[in-house]
């Protein structure tokens, strides 16, 4: 039996705050930007409606790797980069690759319904960064 939660000023401010970014914030920046709009919030109770809504299935609390955790609005499976330079942490086009799943789940007893993955090297400014010097 799920539990029905009821809407709050705050989770909806986090949301909408998720949704305009593409950058996978960490929670102090959305604790940054959602006291401007509520001043009164406190950091626990951003934490506490990013859980929720992570649990809700409602956004990605996405960990990868050193640092703090960040959050993604697109809560279906997609693949991820990771920038090894700046540590941009940015989505990737296409979704999931069901050839992949095909691939894991020979050999394998139990049933795969989907995957996570993270890609590693520079992002784009990095990139040409490290091409300039």
């Amino acid at each position: 039996m799920s539990t029905v939660r009821k809407r709050s000023k705050q989770r909806d401010s986090i949301q909408r705050f998720l949704r305009t970014r593409k950058d996978h914030p960490t929670a102090e920046l959305v604790y940054q930007n959602i006291k401007e709009e509520i001043p009164n919030i406190s950091l626990g109770t951003v934490y506490r409606n990013l859980g929720l809504l992570s649990e809700m299935g409602e956004i990605q609390k996405i960990s990868a790797g050193d640092g703090p955790d960040r959050f993604d609005p697109i809560a279906s499976p997609h693949d991820h980069f990771v920038c090894k330079a700046c540590g941009c942490l940015m989505d990737m086009e296409g979704g999931q690759s069901p050839k992949a799943i095909r691939e894991a789940q020979k050999g394998f007893e139990g049933k795969i319904e989907e995957h996570r993955t993270f890609f590693y090297g520079l992002c784009p400014s990095c990139l040409k960064e490290e091409a300039s010097a």
